[in-house]
Order: C-alpha cells, then structure tokens, then sequence
C-alpha cells in the first residue's frame, strides 16, 4: 500500500501566518469582547460581611469599599439582600451585580459579598471561618447562659431550652469577640484567614494577653463614629 505523501513543511515566513506571494492577506484576528476578557486578579475580593437578626435588622456589619458609602444605602442593600435571601435554601445569590454567599443560624443570618466574578468557594470559605470561629468564640460555656447552666441539673437540656431564645443575646454580649474574629479573617477586603482554628488561636492569644477588652472597645466606638458620621453626611 502506497504511503500518503507529507504535507511540505513550510519554510520561513510561509504558512497560515504569511500570505502567499499575491494571494488574499489573512484576516486580521478581531478583539475579543470585553465580557469575555478575564478580570485582573486582586487581593481585595470581599465587598462587605454582615450579619442579621431574624427580623432582617443588622447587628454587624463591615464594608470594605464605597459600594455603598453611606449608612441609607447599605440599610438598603442589606434590607434587600435578606427580603431575597431569608425565604430560600440556598446559599449563593446574585444581587444588583454581586456574589453573595449567606448562611442562616437559628435567628442570625450571616453574609458575605464579593464582587460578581468573584469565586463562590473562596467567598464560601470565608462565611464558613466566620460561621465556626463565631461558633467556638459564642459557645455556651463562654456565655452568662453557659455559667447558668452548668448550675442546673441537666445543663444539656437548659441549653436546648434557651438556644433559640438567646442565640442573638450571645452575639450581642460578645460583640467584641465578633469584631475581633471578624478582623482576623478579612482586613481591608483582604482575606487573611480560612481555618478557623488559627482565627480562634489568635482570638484566644489576644484575649490571654489581656487586651481583648479595650482593644475591643475602642474598636467598636470607632465603628460607631463611622456610622454616625455617614448617618450625618447621608
């Protein structure tokens, strides 16, 4: 059986890339659209993080760039955000242009927002940090309910009893430590941290060096001024 003859091996500056001596010119390669380029990678993927009360009112809340600058527009966001996200199973949404990944927790709603081609496991992995290492920080034995109830007779079931009664109140009485987790796991919209067990050492590191409280504090004034001073601007 005879051999199929090779295809000649063109030699410098012929083939697809040069045009035969007087044939057509190529043609030339068209722009890629624009929603097809693919966007500069960039540390700060984390929009906001906050989190509700069953009622849809905030009880914490970050935001990381000027989104929304002003306090009446990210009680709007957020107000909408839980009107679209409180109903459903779900845990990824996508809202005016943003990746939104949220979890709800007995009467909390907690939310992570990143930008709309940010990754979901990445902003996953964040909600899920904060989820366990607020977890761990406003666990029962932590709390007034923990010391109450290691006095019963069955403190598992006092628990029981009280869990959806109190589970806000723990967050609110140990507000500090949620700012403090909070800060280990994002920075700026930087994302510093994704175990929850470094978040929780270097909680506990900070705690054991006796400045959790007016670290703290101070924190939580400045947060504070800020919101009174956009809510003045507004």
């Amino acid at each position: 059986m005879q051999r199929p003859e090779a295809w000649p091996r063109p030699h410098p500056g012929e083939g697809a890339a040069a045009a035969p001596a007087g044939g057509p010119a190529p043609p030339a390669r068209g722009r890629e659209p624009a929603g097809l380029r693919l966007q500069e990678p960039s540390l700060y993927t984390i929009k906001a993080v906050f989190i509700l009360d069953n009622d849809g009112h905030r009880l914490l809340a970050k935001y990381y760039d000027d989104t929304f600058p002003s306090m009446k527009e990210q009680m709007a966001f957020e107000k909408n955000v839980f009107n679209k996200t409180s109903r459903t199973d779900s845990e990824i949404a996508f809202f005016g242009g943003m990746t939104i990944v949220y979890k709800s927790s007995i009467d909390l709603f907690l939310y992570v927002v990143g930008s709309s081609y940010e990754n979901e496991l990445m902003l996953m992995s964040v909600l899920t940090c904060l989820f366990e290492s607020l977890n761990h920080v406003l666990s029962p034995h932590k709390t007034k309910a923990g010391a109450r109830a290691s006095s019963c007779k069955d403190p598992a079931l006092y628990l029981i009893k009280q869990w959806k009664n109190v589970e806000k109140r723990w967050l609110l009485e140990n507000m500090d430590g949620a700012f403090l987790v909070l800060d280990e796991i994002v920075d700026g919209g930087v994302i510093l941290e994704s175990d929850p067990q470094q978040v929780i050492q270097k909680v506990n590191f900070r705690a054991d060096d006796s400045g959790l409280t007016e670290h703290s504090v101070a924190q939580v004034l400045q947060s504070a001024k800020e919101q009174i001073k956009w809510s003045l601007l507004k």
